[in-house]
C-alpha cells in the first residue's frame, strides 16, 4: 500500500460499503495517507471494529435508501465538514438469467450497486461545488464491458454505473471529477463466499486465476492504490471514463496456433 502520509492531509473521504473488501482497503488506503474518512455500511459491527482501529467515523447506512443517505450526509457534514471525494464502492452480486431474476432480485441488485451511487453523489456533490473540487469514484467492474453467464441483474447495474460516470462528469466539471474504476477478480469476501457455493471452491478460484494474462486474483490492496492515485492531483486531468483493473482479462482471444 502506498503510504504518503500528507499526500490527502485533511481531505473527507466517504466510502460506502467501507467495512470489508475493497472498501476497507481504500479506507487503510486513505488513513495512511492523511484524510479524515467515514465509511457506510450495514455491517455495524465490522464497521464499528475498522473505524475504532483507524481511529475514523462510521454510520450505519442503507446506501439504496434516500432518507438514509441525506441524513447520513448531514451527519458527515456536521462531524467533519463538507466532502471532497466519495467512492461509491457498496455492491452484491445475484447469480441468474433474465428468465430466472425475480423482480424482487432485480430490485435489490439494482438498488445497492446502482441508485446507491446516483443517491451518495446526489448528496455529496453539493458539498463538492462549496469547496470548487471534488472527486467521485464508483467502483463498477470488468463485467461493465463483457458477462460472464448467469448474473443478468449484476452486469446490467454495473455497465449501467458507466453511464453514471459520464453523467456526473459532464454535468459538474470542471469542479466535480467522475471515474469508474473496474476490477476483474478480486480477493474479497464476496468472492470467498460465492466460490463457496460451488461443488469444488479451489477449481472455481483456479478458473478464476486462469482467466486473467496475470494468473492471479488481485488483492482488494491493489484496486485502493488505484482509487488512491485516481483522487489525487496527478490524476487531474483523468474523468469521465472507465479504468480496468483486471489483470488482461479478455484482452487475448483463446487460440491453437
Amino acid at each position: 500500500m502506498v503510504h504518503h502520509p500528507t499526500r490527502f492531509l485533511n481531505k473527507i473521504v466517504v466510502i460506502t460499503g467501507g467495512a470489508k473488501g475493497i472498501g476497507e482497503a481504500t479506507a487503510r488506503y486513505f488513513s495512511a495517507n492523511g484524510s479524515q474518512i467515514a465509511i457506510l455500511d450495514i455491517d455495524e459491527n465490522k464497521g464499528k471494529e475498522l473505524a475504532n482501529e483507524l481511529n475514523i467515523k462510521y454510520y450505519f447506512c442503507d446506501v439504496s435508501k434516500e432518507n438514509q443517505v441525506k441524513n447520513t450526509f448531514s451527519k458527515v457534514q456536521s462531524d467533519l465538514g463538507n466532502v471532497d471525494i466519495l467512492i461509491n464502492n457498496a455492491g452484491i452480486q445475484r447469480y441468474s438469467t433474465v428468465t430466472e431474476t425475480t423482480e424482487e432480485e432485480w430490485d435489490l441488485v439494482m438498488n445497492v450497486n446502482l441508485k446507491s451511487a446516483f443517491l451518495c453523489a446526489k448528496y455529496a456533490i453539493p458539498h463538492m461545488l462549496r469547496k470548487q473540487k471534488g472527486v467521485i469514484i464508483n467502483v463498477a467492474s470488468v463485467q461493465s464491458f463483457m458477462s460472464q453467464a448467469r448474473v443478468a441483474p449484476y452486469t446490467t447495474s454495473k455497465t449501467a454505473l458507466l453511464g453514471l460516470t459520464r453523467s456526473i462528469a459532464v454535468d459538474y466539471a470542471p469542479q466535480v471529477r467522475c471515474v469508474a474504476v473496474c476490477p476483474g477478480t478480486v480477493n474479497t469476501p464476496m468472492l470467498q463466499h460465492d466460490v463457496a457455493q460451488v461443488p469444488n471452491p479451489e477449481e472455481a478460484l483456479q478458473a478464476c486465476r486462469d482467466m486473467a494474462l496475470s494468473k492471479r486474483i488481485a488483492e482488494p490492496e491493489e484496486i485502493a492504490n488505484l482509487i488512491g492515485f485516481l483522487c489525487s492531483p496527478e490524476a487531474d486531468f483523468i474523468t469521465g471514463h472507465a479504468i480496468r483493473i483486471d489483470g488482461g482479462l479478455g484482452v487475448m482471444i483463446p487460440s491453437e496456433v
